[in-house]
């Protein structure tokens, strides 16, 4: 077996490595292998034409693909697993069970990057990744770094790292699927936003899950930043194996304390990143610079400004990347008002925490539900919001077990069901929704669960509901 390569090693000859999936991540891995001249076989258990298409580059460029074969592990010198992969996945346990070094994407990438390259700020958490690392990124730009927002938010944090135009700095969504496979990995700074049961099917238990977002802080350099009101946060960074000198940086949406930061009235204020921190706290912002201004935003706002200021960016540049800042689609998006009601698309909350977080911010709520549930469960969720629920309509796969925690925690909250499963169902649930909300009240679509068994993804969920409303108006 070859001796796997270091951190800027530049030719990999000799070195035979398997790339298990060929999604956006996986494709970038072997373009990236095969630039270093590693002999590179690549396995899929998919045989669509997306897949098709990126075999024929590939195979130009002299891999091996094999699709539809994506269980087998040919003999090599290192695995390299795409995030879709779940570690209990066939290909990875042979691995695994025949001593076979395995990496992810992460990984790969530090390895490939130039060691004296663009510092990497990770941004982890159940729910409100992208938008923190949009922010982040949004904040960067502010100070003239040229930076991107990379990973799991749809850019190969690989590609980017192979960029001929080097990054000053990179912001960096990490999903929980990354994280197994990350040995060397040093981040400049690191921010796990919150924890709630998310992908237990994917990791088999809530304690699996948790031990991977945990790994988002190890071998930090300067600044962990945690959510200073979620206490599996606290714990993970009490955990962390870190670099020595590195801080522990709270973020609340209380008043902040010594190195945390927070809200004071309407400001955004820093108590972390000034030497008189146990008097005196700067100004980054205010409310008013957060759109919108609804908790779990101000509260990534907090967050991202923590990790820039980790990074040296200037109180001012902070609250110009937030007031510059466009918000992902589909996130707490108005896409109508339709007599005296409000409709809110925010599609991407995709499990129930971040449902919680979408329904604190409405209230009487019209709420719409349902799809994959992913092995969660509601009832906490609807004891949380029965008081505000006006009505509720349901959709999807799982529908049925959040109607089950209404009939035990909301029965007198008045309930349809659509069992439509097509696309074009949307319009019987906004049609239904409607019908039920009065004056003032808000419709939400926070589905938490996810797409799959009706849309392509979250976004096409989304741009289903607003199509639907925009018939109402018509």
């Amino acid at each position: 077996m070859s001796a796997l390569p270091q951190p800027g090693q530049q030719s990999w000859r000799g070195l035979r490595v398997v790339v298990a999936g060929l999604g956006i991540a996986g494709f970038a891995c072997a373009d990236a292998l095969l630039q270093r001249e590693a002999e590179v076989i690549v396995v899929d258990d998919n045989d669509g034409p997306q897949q098709q298409n990126k075999a024929q580059i590939l195979d130009v460029l002299g891999a091996t693909v094999r699709l539809g074969d994506g269980h087998s592990l040919p003999d090599a010198d290192l695995l390299v697993v795409s995030p879709g992969l779940p570690p209990s996945a066939p290909v990875t346990r042979a691995a695994l069970t025949a001593g076979m070094p395995v990496w992810g994407e992460l990984e790969l990438a530090w390895r490939v990057r130039d060691p004296e390259g663009a510092p990497w700020l990770f941004v982890t958490g159940t729910n409100g990744k992208t938008t923190t690392t949009l922010m982040l990124a949004s904040m960067f730009r502010a100070a003239g770094l040229r930076t991107d927002a990379v990973g799991n938010i749809g850019v190969s944090l690989v590609s980017a790292v192979l960029d001929p135009d080097p990054h000053d700095v990179l912001a960096v969504e990490v999903g929980a699927p990354q994280l197994p496979f990350v040995h060397t990995v040093s981040p400049y700074s690191a921010a796990c936003l919150n924890l709630a049961e998310d992908h237990v099917d994917f990791f088999g238990s809530f304690e699996e899950y948790r031990s991977a977002k945990a790994r988002v802080y190890e071998r930090t350099q300067v600044a962990c930043v945690y959510n200073a009101e979620d206490q599996q946060t606290i714990r993970m960074v009490e955990q962390a194996e870190v670099v020595e000198g590195c801080r522990a940086i709270g973020f609340t949406l209380g008043i902040p304390g010594r190195s945390e930061v927070g809200v004071v009235d309407d400001i955004l204020a820093d108590r972390a990143f000034l030497e008189e921190r146990g008097t005196h706290a700067l100004e980054l912002a205010t409310l008013a610079d957060v759109r919108p201004p609804v908790p779990h935003q101000v509260a990534n706002a907090l967050a991202a400004a923590a990790l820039a200021r980790s990074y040296g960016v200037d109180p001012r540049h902070v609250r110009d990347g937030l007031r510059r800042f466009e918000p992902a689609g589909h996130r707490i998006a108005e896409v109508g008002r339709v007599a005296d009601v409000l409709y809110i698309d925010d599609s991407k909350a995709t499990n129930a925490h971040a449902a919680d977080m979408s329904l604190r911010a409405y209230d009487p709520v019209v709420w719409i539900a349902g799809g994959l549930a992913k092995g969660q469960t509601f009832d906490d969720l609807v004891q949380r919001h029965a008081a505000r629920l006006r009505a509720v309509v349901l959709l999807g796969a799982d529908r049925g077990i959040i109607l089950d925690a209404l009939r035990r925690h909301a029965p007198d909250v008045p309930v349809e069901e659509v069992t439509d499963t097509e696309t074009g169902a949307m319009q019987q649930v906004v049609n239904r929704a409607a019908a039920m909300a009065q004056p003032g009240d808000t419709v939400l679509l926070a589905p938490g669960c996810a797409s799959w068994d009706m849309f392509t993804d979250y976004a096409q969920r989304g741009r289903a509901f607003a199509t639907a409303v925009a018939d109402l108006e018509s």
